[in-house]
């Protein structure tokens, strides 16, 4: 065994010792870097490339990094395209190509030793072509190729440690149906018990099994009944009494208008108001003696009502400058500083007032993805703040047209009542859940690209 090899070890402890180093390396890289380098403790050569398939020239030896545009390993790349018997490699047998340039880059003998690697990502057979080119000015003895070979096929079982097997890819998968099916046709089996008939019914049941048509939708927790304080005139906002999500109760004051400007326009009023009854008590005692002024008198008290008429107005606003809370509740609205000092319309809504415990859920059901559903459907709301603990509801109602949203979307508004109270305060969001009826799982998996096809084809 020591006239094995020209080295002046023994060839056996040596094939012994690299193999207890294939199983205890780190990484690939490493694993690599010994099957170009540490081969030469095995027999000498000039030269070394290692070559897989899906990975190209991963190793060179004496050669820290690839340069992959460079010529010599593109050259390498067509070689090893050309490789498939183990053994010494016979330049008369290569392409023409190839053989033209073996001189100018390798040794006049290579032997190769091919190693399958174990990951079926590209190969219908299950497995990678690859291996080691060894180059040398020699020609390769059989004891060294015997040993060569076996220390090949212990880098194969080092690679297939540290690859694990992709066996569910495409190609692997038809593989091994047409293998089933193979099998199934040789033993001339009945056709309800072939794997592809079994498979087909199985996916037809399930196809047909009765799930819930459900959407998901943007939601929050909203008042039911909330009492909306609008504004009672023209004006603008002065003082807030109240902060938001503050406690009120019936009776006590929310806000007041500047009033300025109405008690102005309610002085002036009741200054009318007093002329026109000056003129009039003047004109009825002239009416003793004139008889003209009699003629006046009707239109004096004309005029005092439309002043009395117009006073009253003025004093009823200059009250209802001063908002007080209708009931006891929450006050809902903005931040005070956003109002104050802001230009309001009549009717236009300032805040709303709110019962804690008189809560329900507000969802806003896209245009997409709008189902059927009835009063009384099943709902749940899964709050951001708190995923794990749905509030659980019944639609109340759905809106019969879409509205615009801030958002600039259109969306039907659902409004579902709660099936219990909750502790979770209003305005908090998240996603609500609105379920339908049962329908098949085949409808329920193609209802929304049937729609997207129809849209698209325009049927």
């Amino acid at each position: 065994m020591e006239n094995m090899i020209g080295s002046g070890g023994n060839p056996l402890a040596t094939l012994i010792d690299m193999a207890h180093r294939t199983r205890h390396v780190a990484d690939t890289v490493e694993l690599d870097f010994l099957a170009v380098n540490s081969t030469h403790a095995l027999a000498p050569y000039r030269q070394a490339a290692l070559w897989f398939e899906d990975r190209n020239v991963c190793a060179l030896s004496g050669v820290v990094q690839i340069e992959a545009n460079a010529p010599y390993v593109q050259w390498l790349e067509r070689l090893f395209g050309t490789l498939d018997q183990a053994g010494p490699v016979a330049v008369a047998d290569l392409p023409p190509a190839v053989a033209e340039e073996w001189a100018e880059w390798l040794p006049a003998y290579g032997l190769w030793l091919p190693m399958a690697s174990a990951e079926p990502a590209s190969s219908p057979t299950g497995s990678i072509r690859g291996g080691l080119l060894l180059a040398r000015d020699i020609p390769w003895m059989d004891k060294e190729i015997a040993l060569l070979t076996e220390w090949a096929d212990i880098l194969r079982h080092g690679y297939a440690a540290r690859v694990r097997p992709v066996r569910w890819t495409p190609a692997a998968i038809r593989t091994r149906l047409r293998q089933r099916l193979e099998k199934e046709r040789a033993a001339r089996l009945p056709w309800w018990r072939r794997r592809a008939v079994q498979a087909a019914i199985l996916l037809g049941l399930v196809l047909c099994c009765p799930v819930r048509l459900a959407v998901l939708a943007p939601g929050e927790l909203v008042p039911a009944n909330p009492a909306s304080i609008r504004s009672p005139l023209d004006g603008v906002i002065a003082r807030f009494y109240v902060k938001p999500n503050q406690a009120v109760s019936k009776g006590q004051p929310l806000f007041d208008f500047d009033e300025a400007q109405l008690e102005s326009r309610y002085a002036v009023a009741s200054q009318a108001l007093g002329t026109a009854e000056a003129e009039y008590r003047q004109a009825l005692q002239q009416a003793l003696t004139d008889g003209k002024s009699k003629t006046l008198l009707a239109s004096l008290q004309g005029k005092i009502g439309e002043r009395r008429a117009e006073t009253e107005f003025l004093r009823g606003q200059v009250e209802r400058a001063h908002v007080v809370a209708p009931r006891d509740g929450v006050v809902l609205f903005d931040e005070p500083s956003e109002w104050i000092g802001r230009p309001v319309m009549t009717g236009e809504r300032i805040m709303r007032i709110a019962t804690p415990k008189d809560v329900e859920m507000e969802a806003w059901l896209g245009v997409g993805d709008a189902i059927p559903l009835k009063p009384g459907a099943p709902a749940s709301l899964y709050l951001s703040s708190s995923p794990l603990h749905p509030v659980s509801a019944k639609v109340r109602y759905v809106s019969y047209e879409a509205m615009q949203r801030p958002d600039g979307t259109y969306a039907y508004r659902v409004r579902a009542t709660l099936d219990a109270p909750t502790a979770h305060r209003v305005g908090l969001k998240g996603t609500a859940k609105l379920s339908g009826r049962w329908v098949p799982m085949a409808y329920w998996i193609l209802r929304r690209p049937l729609a997207a096809i129809r849209r698209t084809l325009g049927w």
